[in-house]
């Protein structure tokens, strides 16, 4: 039988879910010696379970080594096999350390041709292989019923940052509805890396609106898939994304998305299911917090881009109020889902590695 050994996080952010879920599937047809990064978070027994079952005393320090991380944090790994490094990243320009670090793999995996495409201009010599993300559909079922809120509703998800176009999408929102009542905004930014004091001053700022709801981070992906099934829309003027999880699960489930037509997600981006935001110019990527010094270019969102996402929400909301009989519904975002399973992701990485 094949064997790895797996370096992850496993949690409720984003490495450690793609992590998680790529561990899960990959045990189905091999010997996964785990060795989790960070403290373990998972919201069931069963998880907690084969998580345990796969944190060996001993193991196989020939095997490949896959560590799911930070491209700038790829210098330690497990064993003495070939190691392969999957990062997921936003940026354009990578520094001295990051090109060390990525150089030090034997291969590097990323989710996106957008990603492939910065490493190999970045790391000279160095082969990017693609395996793209992806959703549990038995989750994140079209068919999830909730409650009607009797309001067209627009859900933003994703931890408070500049990137993910927080510091302007309250004024698009604004503008794009002035006076109408029957709409809201649900914001699920929870952000465990910033202060309280840096928390509050963006709650502060959506709170100005009445008709904002900001959600806690919910306890289980189920939670989750409940509060996006409410939503009308999902809303993502990102400036760069290193997958957007959250996007592709509001697909699943059948909601119409917006989106910027770049970076990661254009991997399962298109026009047929999703409602792309048009990129004409970039900006230093740069966010004073996160972002800083000369990491490359990410989208520009002022200008028609800004007036593009107003456009969208009201076509939307008008689309919204026809009769009953007018569903919105996403078929094509369905359909999208259906291939970017995460069998779908383990098949490609053990393709990457054993073939």
């Amino acid at each position: 039988m094949k064997t790895m050994n797996l370096m992850t996080p496993i949690n409720p952010l984003g490495y450690g879910v793609a992590g998680l879920n790529i561990f899960k599937e990959l045990v189905k047809n091999v010997d996964v010696s785990l060795f989790p990064i960070g403290q373990i978070e998972v919201d069931n027994q069963e998880d907690a379970t084969l998580v345990s079952q796969h944190m060996k005393p001993t193991f196989d320090h020939n095997a490949p080594c896959l560590k799911i991380w930070h491209e700038f944090s790829m210098a330690e790994r497990i064993g003495s096999g070939p190691f392969f490094g999957f990062p997921f990243f936003e940026i354009t320009k990578f520094d001295e350390t990051r090109i060390s670090h990525l150089s030090s793999c034997d291969k590097v995996v990323v989710a996106s041709n957008w990603a492939k495409q910065v490493v190999e201009d970045q790391v000279s010599n160095q082969e990017a292989c693609v395996a793209p993300l992806g959703v549990d559909t038995d989750i994140f079922d079209e068919n999830l019923k909730a409650q009607a809120t009797g309001k067209c509703v627009f859900l933003n998800c994703g931890k408070w940052e500049k990137r993910k176009g927080h510091d302007i999408l309250l004024e698009m929102f604004k503008q794009a509805f002035p006076h109408d009542q029957d709409i809201e905004l649900w914001m699920l930014p929870s952000n465990p890396f910033l202060s309280p004091k840096e928390t509050g001053e963006w709650e502060r700022y959506y709170q100005g609106d009445p008709r904002v709801k900001i959600l806690p981070r919910q306890k289980t992906h189920a939670d989750l898939a409940s509060v996006m099934a409410g939503a009308t829309c999902g809303i993502f003027p990102s400036r760069a994304e290193g997958w957007n999880l959250e996007l592709l699960e509001m697909m699943a489930l059948g909601k119409p998305v917006i989106a910027t037509s770049y970076s990661a997600h254009t991997e399962f981006c298109t026009e047929e299911n999703c409602m792309l935001i048009n990129i004409e110019e970039f900006e230093s990527a740069n966010d004073g917090k996160w972002f800083q010094g000369n990491l490359g270019n990410w989208a520009c969102l002022e200008g028609n881009p800004f007036n593009q996402v107003i456009h969208y929400m009201r076509e939307i909301y008008e689309e919204y109020s026809l009769p009953a009989s007018k569903k919105l519904y996403n078929l094509e975002g369905v359909k999208t889902a259906k291939q970017f399973g995460w069998k779908h992701t383990a098949s490609k990485i053990e393709g990457i590695i054993y073939d």
